[in-house]
């Protein structure tokens, strides 16, 4: 119980500081993707080492510069800690817990969302209707605020589960229908 208390306290701290002024966006999304390992549980088998880092990729372009860095250094999610990689390539990526696919992979997710699928890999976005087109996690700036939108689908079917914690405060869209 109290580690949902804290963890809970983690989230709420997050989304105060979106509404801060002196945060930039970049340093709100790093904070965001530091608390989604918070808030996700991955399958056994995607955790082959329970020591092993978990990994937060950035997919092209990065747009955080060394914020995402500072903001994972020295955290720990249990007896993981945390270590970010960069990725030019979808190939590229072989072991990666959350992806920040950055733009202009975003504004383009199907080809490669399609190379990830069921894959156990947290998917997020800042591009426009991201979660919409397949991805996991959108972030939807709205009046000088970030808020999320997940896609729960997505993320089920990538054996991912998120607490109800970050789930009511997001948005949940429904993947069209076949």
């Amino acid at each position: 119980m109290a580690l949902l208390k804290a963890g809970f306290t983690v989230l709420t701290s997050a989304l105060l500081l979106v509404q801060s002024p002196r945060a930039s966006e970049s340093q709100v999304k790093a904070v965001f993707l530091f608390n989604f390992a918070q808030f996700v549980d991955w399958p056994p088998e995607a955790v082959a080492d329970s020591q092993a880092p978990l990994t937060i990729g950035v997919l092209g372009e990065n747009p955080f510069g060394d914020v995402l860095d500072a903001t994972v250094r020295g955290e720990r999610r249990g007896a993981r800690s945390f270590v970010v990689r960069r990725y030019q390539r979808v190939e590229d990526i072989k072991i990666c817990d959350i992806l920040f696919i950055s733009r202009p992979e975003g504004d383009r997710p199907e080809g490669v969302l399609a190379d990830l699928k069921r894959r156990p890999i947290l998917t997020v976005s800042d591009a426009d209707g991201f979660a919409e087109h397949g991805g996991m996690i959108g972030f939807v700036t709205d009046r000088n605020r970030i808020r999320l939108k997940i896609n729960l689908g997505v993320v089920q079917a990538a054996h991912l589960t998120i607490s109800s914690k970050l789930l009511r405060v997001a948005e949940i869209i429904n993947p069209p229908g076949p």
